[in-house]
């Protein structure tokens, strides 16, 4: 031990050894001396990526505001393991000192308020992805705020975020407009002018999901197809007002969707019957 110990640390240990190590590890590798303590802390101190499943899948809370106090350099957060706890007194310190922050992870931290957001938005410039699904305490004025700061998104999941209405949808996008991947699942607040505005805005857009947006309709997927030529993959499970006619020149393309078509025999047969075949809704 006394050997390792004795190779220099900031240029060795801590970027080409430690970083190797499962957090959960560096944690017992704490106990074993002062000096591994404070090698251990110096990693710590200078770590880029924290994420606290690599602990537990419930990381303790002292656990959390030890591992981070004195991180100032972090590029990457995520949180999700720490939602049964997590409140605006343990995340904001962490955020406020982390200007470099490009990837937050807060899915399900449901004990967190619009403040985190705020801070996020102040604090954090060169934002490229965030999560903040089934946070239900987002509301549009952090999602302005959110907007006017972090410009540089590529990534964000509001699902089942339902304060948020066409409004605050249409903000984001038209101040985001590097979007590349956008979730607004389980919204019924959701409607065709919020997609049609993202469709405009988001040229490179890749992936949305709308599942369970019931609001959405046929028009707002034509205006998709239109302006989106990047777009990979389209979630409209549950979106009871989008039928294939809309559907079918995405899924021509090549579009991932979650919905199959209706068999062509099928198809066939209620042309037969009632003549309106190309407007069913095919979802069951």
């Amino acid at each position: 031990m006394s050997g390792l110990l004795a190779l220099p640390w900031e240029d060795v240990l801590v970027p080409h050894v430690l970083r190797l190590l499962p957090l959960r590890q560096l944690l017992s590798l704490r106990r074993v001396s002062r000096a591994f303590r404070e090698l251990v802390r110096l990693y710590l101190a200078n770590m880029r990526r924290f994420d606290s499943a690599q602990i537990a899948p419930a990381i303790p809370r002292a656990a959390f505001l030890t591992l981070l106090q004195d991180n100032k350099v972090l590029q990457q957060l995520a949180l999700q393991s720490c939602s049964d706890w997590l409140t605006d007194g343990e995340l904001l310190p962490v955020i406020r000192q982390n200007h470099h922050l490009q990837h937050i992870q807060l899915k399900g931290c449901a004990q967190l308020s619009c403040q985190a957001l705020m801070a996020i938005s102040l604090s954090c410039p060169n934002l490229r992805r965030l999560s903040l699904a089934h946070c239900e305490w987002v509301d549009s004025l952090s999602l302005r705020s959110l907007a006017d700061h972090c410009k540089a998104l590529e990534a964000v999941d509001l699902t089942a975020c339902r304060q948020l209405k066409d409004e605050a949808i249409c903000y984001l996008v038209q101040k985001c407009s590097r979007l590349k991947s956008l979730s607004l699942a389980v919204n019924a607040n959701v409607g065709d002018v919020a997609v049609e505005e993202t469709a405009k805005c988001c040229p490179e857009l890749e992936h949305l999901d709308l599942t369970g947006c019931l609001r959405v309709k046929n028009d707002s997927i034509r205006v998709l197809a239109e302006y989106c030529p990047k777009l990979r993959s389209l979630k409209v499970k549950h979106c009871h007002n989008v039928a294939e006619s809309s559907l079918s020149v995405l899924r021509s393309r090549g579009v991932e969707l979650d919905v199959e078509p209706l068999p062509q025999t099928a198809l066939v047969l209620l042309q037969d019957m009632a003549g309106f075949a190309p407007f069913i809704n095919l979802q069951i």
